[in-house]
């Protein structure tokens, strides 16, 4: 099992009013899947994410990634999590403007340890998933929507994540380019990822194999299957 979210539950204290977000949200997920979580705006499921993706912590429940009881850790111990076990693809890219393509995707390896050589190896390996070998020398600037979102995808999987978290990836793109993405996203689980993808969109989630629709803090259902693929090394 690589998630379990067990009656998670989020408030938040404005001027010491409780303001419930999610209500007693449960659900595992396995290795090597894609799961779409869908609702309309404030539906709660951007804090959802937020709580997977270790950016925040629920006020109740227990929420364990790959073994580990993620509300018993510090700080510290979060930014580890994130910088090691998830990646993060976001709508509006977040990419840095004056780097270029491979030292975007660098990044999240700077503080890892690894030598330059290693480093490199990764990078161009992530690069070369996207498609995007013959672009490592252009900034953002020069580069297509779509090409971006690339760029975002492979800085996602240079750490060779347990989990990658994509909120709304398509949400900045046109309906050929989004398709495009959607299309690598299923490259990417036949090749032993795992991907949670957050959307409003419906026809979006269909592209995954599982859906998760929320609905004022609550799972409204849960749909889709299971796909048993082998693993790959």
């Amino acid at each position: 099992m690589l998630i379990r979210c067990a009656d998670i539950s989020k408030s938040y204290f404005i001027d010491a009013m409780e303001v419930k977000v999610l209500f007693n949200v449960h659900f595992s997920l396995e290795p090597n899947s894609f799961t779409a979580i869908i609702g309309p705006s404030g539906s709660g499921k951007s804090t959802l994410m937020n709580i997977i993706g270790c950016l925040d912590t629920p006020t109740g429940g227990t929420y364990m990634l790959d073994g580990i009881d993620v509300g018993s850790l510090q700080m510290r111990e979060l930014a580890f999590i994130r910088n090691n076990k998830l990646g993060f693809i976001f709508q509006n890219f977040n990419l840095l403007s004056r780097y270029n393509v491979f030292h975007n995707v660098e990044l999240p390896l700077i503080y890892s340890g690894l030598s330059r050589e290693e480093r490199h190896e990764l990078v161009m390996d992530a690069i070369g998933r996207v498609g995007l070998t013959e672009r490592i020398k252009h900034r953002p600037s020069e580069l297509s929507g779509g090409q971006k979102q690339r760029v975002a995808i492979a800085r996602a999987l240079v750490n060779k994540p347990s989990l990658i978290l994509a909120d709304e990836p398509t949400g900045n793109l046109d309906s050929k380019t989004g398709k495009e993405i959607l299309v690598i996203f299923k490259d990417l689980i036949a090749a032993g990822n795992t991907i949670i993808m957050v959307t409003h969109d419906p026809a979006v989630a269909a592209m995954a194999d599982r859906r998760i629709t929320i609905a004022d803090g609550r799972i409204a259902s849960i749909d889709g299957r299971h796909k048993q693929r082998k693993r790959i090394a």
